[in-house]
């Protein structure tokens, strides 16, 4: 690989965010901080058109309120636990104040819940900026612009299983709300499934799996069942262990 396109790989790679668990210890389960910030950013836009979301970030709400995932995890990827959901916001002049920032955190915490599985804890918005014109809050401005920009990865290339994974790939891809495996972290090149032995500390086999998820789908619930295919279609003596980290969710309709 030529030092430019390692450079690109590790720039794209950096832009993902953290990743950041879905649902509980036992899930197996994991979101990239783009892709999960991406759809609560859509689901703002829609619903409250008179804010606009700017810095949007996800974190450990308390780092001492963990537990160790169930699977390896991915690499520095945050274990389970409570998250807090850090935005920044820009509000039109005549827009008013408490009952937007009320409606908005609403809209965030059930979002996060319904439409991806995110366990947040707490949100903390701060009205970073005014608009003049209630049209500007439409406008996303810097902080969509790199998120575009980073999210030209593998998560929006659709990678065939016959090449990725085999058997293991093909039952993934058969999963209802899999739009295809969608490899973005990783040495490069980025495998949507990888499957390792269980190294020398006698473990069992290890199956990763990365995928991006249809509109109008839960992506916890996808990535439970797409990590049951992938352990089914892997069946070994002793079973895999199955993580899968959703890379990408397309944007459409909240999911209901």
């Amino acid at each position: 690989m030529s030092a430019d396109r390692l450079v690109q790989a590790v720039r794209q790679q950096l832009g993902l965010g953290r990743l950041v668990p879905l649902g509980g210890a036992g899930d197996g389960a994991w979101v990239t901080e783009q892709a999960a910030c991406g759809a609560l950013r859509r689901a703002a836009a829609h619903a409250l058109p008179g804010a606009r979301l700017d810095a949007l970030r996800l974190d450990l709400a308390d780092p001492e309120r963990t537990e160790e995932p169930a699977v390896p995890p991915p690499p520095s990827a945050l274990p389970p636990g409570p998250l807090l959901l850090a935005a920044e916001l820009a509000l039109a002049l005549d827009t008013p104040l408490p009952e937007v920032t009320s409606a908005l955190r609403e809209l965030l915490l059930t979002t996060a819940e319904a439409e991806l599985g995110l366990s947040v804890a707490a949100v903390d918005l701060r009205v970073t900026d005014l608009l003049e014109d209630a049209g500007d809050a439409g406008d996303t401005g810097d902080a969509e612009d790199a998120e575009d920009a980073a999210g030209v990865t593998g998560a929006d290339r659709a990678e065939p299983a016959d090449e990725d994974g085999g058997a293991v790939g093909r039952a993934v891809l058969a999963v209802p709300g899999v739009a295809r495996l969608a490899p973005a972290l990783g040495v490069p090149p980025a495998r949507g499934v990888r499957m390792s032995d269980g190294g020398e500390d006698g473990g069992p086999p290890h199956v990763s799996v990365q995928l991006a998820v249809r509109p109008g789908h839960r992506a916890l619930d996808v990535a439970r069942e797409a990590g049951a295919a992938a352990r089914e279609a892997a069946s070994g003596t002793p079973p895999p262990t199955v993580a899968v980290l959703v890379t990408a969710i397309d944007p459409g309709s909240p999911a209901s």
